[in-house]
């Protein structure tokens, strides 16, 4: 545990560091400036709070977050928010009660943010987010001051996104289709931050390589139930639409409108549905009938896991300055290629 000595309280975390964009998946910049923190001495506790915890590419997160913190030394707590925005408040205080040096955590819905970071900047302890962005100042990231947007490691949305797109342009025009009777579904939670910027970019890829293909944008809540329900009723809303490019936020999105798809009697061969994250499309392809998923950008909750506890680490033990984004690798696979590739289907 960290000692509260008047020097580590001098130094507290300050939230609110400055931003600047990044440059590509693999790269990582840091703040500027942004406050020294003293070194933490003797053993480092760290409590990651997620969202949709059994989710599979969380699941996998929790264990790569678990492996660096066993490697380190460091003392992990792993919670499961499931998508109680609410509970990400009273588990920030619980973990403070707890003692903990930094929370990283992946909130339910952006709004609790500022009271997220109001509660960790009182306590003077480490804040880091994963996967989704948070603003110290308002609800919306989007509308957030770079400067007020937290620390965050996972990946870029933006080239994330543009993989995706230029993928399904690649299927569509090889499927030799055409933009009059063809549709593309971009489903998503829209009050996620990162959300907007894969789909944003999806489309932008995907015009690049295939202008004209007209886009319905679906609101879903990032679930395969609820996006399968909302493509249903899009679907059954242009009954002239022979053929259909899918994507959206996740796996989840993508998923869920391919099953409403084929439940509408559309075939195989008239959809195309570029997953993120590959582990729902690898359980099509896992399978002997055929599916619309013909590919998704495998992305590895297990790297950002780990990604995350050795930023929080470095900061806690050495005072090194975390980057305003750090990005981890994705790579985009296939029915041919995924088991190739590490994707692990459970």
């Amino acid at each position: 545990m960290i000692r509260r000595t008047t020097g580590r309280a001098s130094a507290g975390l300050l939230l609110a560091l400055g931003l600047t964009a990044a440059g590509c998946s693999t790269g990582q910049e840091t703040t500027s400036g942004s406050p020294s923190v003293a070194p933490v001495e003797g053993k480092i506790s760290i409590t990651y709070l997620q969202k949709q915890g059994d989710q599979e590419y969380f699941v996998g997160e929790a264990a790569g977050a678990k492996a660096k913190a066993a490697e380190l030394g460091v003392d992990l707590k792993v919670v499961n928010l499931g998508n109680d925005a609410n509970k990400t408040v009273s588990e920030v205080q619980a973990a403070i009660a707890q003692k903990t040096n930094g929370v990283i955590v992946v909130v339910p819905d952006p709004a609790v943010g500022p009271q997220v970071v109001q509660t960790a900047r009182d306590a003077k302890i480490g804040l880091l987010t994963s996967d989704d962005q948070v603003c110290a100042t308002g609800p919306d990231p989007a509308s957030c001051a770079k400067t007020d947007l937290v620390p965050r490691v996972g990946f870029s949305g933006a080239q994330m996104g543009g993989e995706v797109g230029k993928r399904a342009a690649q299927e569509y025009t090889k499927a030799g289709w055409t933009a009059a009777d063809t549709r593309i579904i971009a489903a998503w939670k829209q009050d996620v931050t990162v959300c907007g910027d894969r789909v944003k970019a999806a489309k932008e890829a995907f015009d690049a390589a295939a202008p004209g293909v007209r886009t319905l944008e679906v609101a879903t809540d990032n679930t395969p139930t609820g996006a399968q329900d909302k493509v249903a009723a899009t679907v059954t809303a242009n009954p002239g639409v022979k053929h259909w490019v899918v994507w959206g936020c996740n796996d989840e999105n993508v998923h869920g409108g391919v099953t409403a798809l084929r439940n509408a009697g559309v075939g195989a061969d008239d959809v195309i549905g570029v997953g993120l994250g590959a582990y729902l499309a690898c359980k099509d392809w896992g399978g002997t009938q055929p599916t619309g998923m013909k590919a998704a950008l495998y992305i590895n909750g297990r790297d950002v896991g780990a990604l995350a506890v050795q930023t929080m680490y470095d900061k806690l033990k050495n005072g090194k300055e975390m980057p305003a984004e750090a990005f981890a690798r994705t790579t985009m696979v296939d029915a041919a290629t995924w088991k190739s590739a590490g994707v692990t289907c459970n």
